[in-house]
Parts: C-alpha cells; sequence; structure tokens
C-alpha cells in the first residue's frame, strides 16, 4: 500500500494519493511518499503523479544486482543496498530506491528475497519516521530527508561489520588456542565471515561511488545538499576503510590456520615416514626368515631372539639417527 505524507514544520500528515497532486502543488512543506512494493498499481501512480521516466519505474519494479544513478530534467533516481544478515551468514542485499525531487522524495523497496522477512526493508524509512513523529528529526527539504535514510543504512552496514568482527575475533581464538572443532564447520565459519565482510565492503564501495557522482550533478542537486553529501560519502569511506581492515586481518587468521595446518600434515608426513625406515630392516628380516623360521621342526628359540634382537638394534639405530637429524 503507497503511503503519502506531507511533512510540515516537523508535522507529519497522512494522505490518500488521490491527493498528491494537490501536495506536490504546495511549497510549504515536503511529499514523502513510501512505496512498500513497486507493482503495476504503484508504477501507475508514481507515473500519473510525478511523470518519472518508464525506465525508472521499471528499475523500481524490479531487482537491481548493482547501485546506480539516473539524472533527470528535475530529479534524481538513486538505486542502493542495505545488508541483512540471513541464515549461515549469507548476507542479503536489500534495495532501497529514491526519487529525489525539490520538493519531494519518492522511496521505493524491494523486492526482496523471499527470504528476508517483510519488514526488513521498511527499517529504514519507519525508524526516520518514528524519529520526526517523535519530533527529534524535521527535514525541510528532500535531500535532508533522503540523508537521514541513507546515514541509517550506512549504520547498518558499520552495525554488521561490527558483529562479524566480534565472529572473526572469536575465531581467531579458536586457532591459536588449537580447538578448532570440526575442520569443515570451522573453515566454513571462517569463509562465512569473509563473505559477509566483502558483501559489507562492496555495498559500501558502490554506494560512495554513487554519491561521489550525485554531489558533481549540481545541475540538479540544490548548493544546499553539498555538506550531506559530503557526509554520505565519508559515511560509505569509512565504512568501507573498516570492512577493508577486518577483512585483512581476516585473512591474516585463514593464512595462520592454514600455515598450522600445513605445518601438522608435513610433521605427520615425516613421522609416518621415519616410521616407515625404522620398520623396514623388520620388515626385510621377515621377509628372508618368513614363516619357515618359526613353524619347521628345526627352529631353535635361540636363533629367533637373536633375529628380534638384531630387529630391534637396527630399527633403533634408524630412529636415533632421525631424532639426530631433527626428523622425529
Amino acid at each position: 500500500m503507497i503511503e503519502v505524507r506531507f511533512i510540515q514544520d516537523g508535522r507529519v500528515g497522512v494522505h490518500g494519493t488521490d491527493e498528491l497532486a494537490g501536495l506536490l502543488a504546495r511549497d510549504d512543506g515536503l511529499v514523502w511518499v513510501d512505496v512498500p512494493s513497486c507493482d503495476a498499481e504503484a508504477a501507475r501512480v508514481l507515473a500519473d503523479a510525478f511523470g518519472f521516466h518508464p525506465l525508472a519505474l521499471r528499475d523500481a519494479a524490479v531487482r537491481n544486482r548493482v547501485p546506480k544513478i539516473h539524472p533527470y530534467a528535475d530529479h534524481v533516481f538513486v538505486v542502493l543496498h542495505a545488508p541483512h544478515l540471513g541464515s549461515r551468514g549469507h548476507v542479503h542485499y536489500v534495495e532501497l530506491d529514491q526519487f529525489i525531487g525539490p520538493r519531494y522524495l519518492v522511496t521505493v523497496h524491494g523486492p526482496a528475497n523471499p527470504a528476508v522477512p517483510p519488514d526488513i526493508p521498511l527499517r529504514q524509512t519507519r525508524d526516520v519516521l518514528r524519529r520526526i513523529e517523535a519530533g527529534r528529526f524535521a527535514p525541510a527539504t528532500a535531500y535532508e530527508l533522503s540523508y537521514a535514510i541513507v546515514s541509517a543504512i550506512t549504520r547498518l552496514q558499520e552495525t554488521l561489520v561490527e558483529g562479524i568482527t566480534a565472529d572473526v575475533w572469536r575465531l581467531e581464538q579458536r586457532v591459536t588456542a588449537g580447538h578448532l572443532g570440526n575442520p569443515e564447520q570451522f573453515l566454513e565459519e571462517l569463509f562465512q565471515a569473509r563473505h559477509g565482510l566483502l558483501a559489507v565492503r562492496t555495498m559500501a564501495a558502490l554506494g560512495g561511488e554513487i554519491y561521489g557522482r550525485l554531489a558533481g550533478l549540481t545541475r540538479v542537486v540544490p548548493p544546499e545538499a553539498a555538506g550531506s553529501l559530503a557526509d554520505v560519502i565519508d559515511q560509505f569511506a569509512r565504512v568501507r576503510s573498516v570492512a577493508d581492515g577486518e577483512r585483512e586481518y581476516l585473512q591474516g587468521v585463514i593464512e595462520y590456520y592454514q600455515a598450522r595446518t600445513e605445518t601438522k600434515m608435513t610433521i605427520a608426513a615425516e613421522r609416518l615416514a621415519v616410521i616407515a625406515a625404522v620398520t623396514l630392516p623388520i620388515t626385510a628380516l621377515s621377509s628372508v626368515y618368513g614363516m619357515n623360521l618359526i613353524v619347521n621342526d628345526r627352529t631353535q628359540g635361540l636363533h629367533v631372539v637373536a633375529v628380534l634382537v638384531i630387529m630391534a638394534v637396527m630399527s633403533g639405530t634408524l630412529l636415533t639417527w632421525a631424532k639426530r637429524q631433527g626428523w622425529w
């Protein structure tokens, strides 16, 4: 259901879609249209009321894999993504589209992956709306309102990086303490953390690129919005930098784990080789004497003892030599 609000002096009025034409004609407030899902009816309403380009409306109705920006004569269309941590460490890309005009902001959510709860795409706009209704925020322009929503997205990205960092620290403690548990499960946790950091880093990097271009559209963007746009760019840059730093830290944990595993495998291979060398004389003598030494009538106990002593001496000599070489 399309939600139409008119914000005036920090007060929020709720209206119907049939009032959009009259609201857009006013110059004493800000129109905010929030669209939970851009279906055919919503696209028709937006086209009739705002005259948005059909290609922009098509982009608002489908999932976009990467952020984008399309400038028009009197407004811009922006696509961003917010993260949502799903099951098994998968990070979902939750899309938020914005039409930012001179006295209006249209926010369009989704479509989202069916695995994402339906309230997740609406959380940033709902949070900003509660701030306005509580009197803690009174946007006067569309760019001020958009700034608050996008800042909520960057805070969410930063919070997710912080949560993943806590997981990375626990993984590092398990590596250094040698309490890895199931190796396959441990590797899965390592790469889940890496996936999360890469996903958030990508969102922040591309979001910063989009807003960097938006800041340069001086023919559409009013001068008073320059400060908020610069701050958004800085927020995206900070998230990207933090995610990069934690990703490098995690890579160090992964490399330490790999080196430790390879060292253990090398030591195990060396010990197996020593064992094979030590038991080689026994195998050789056994193959020569075979069962004939102990199963026929001429078998002598002293002979058997002598052979066993020779085996033990040869194996002991080889084992001593291996220890002197540092192989054991």
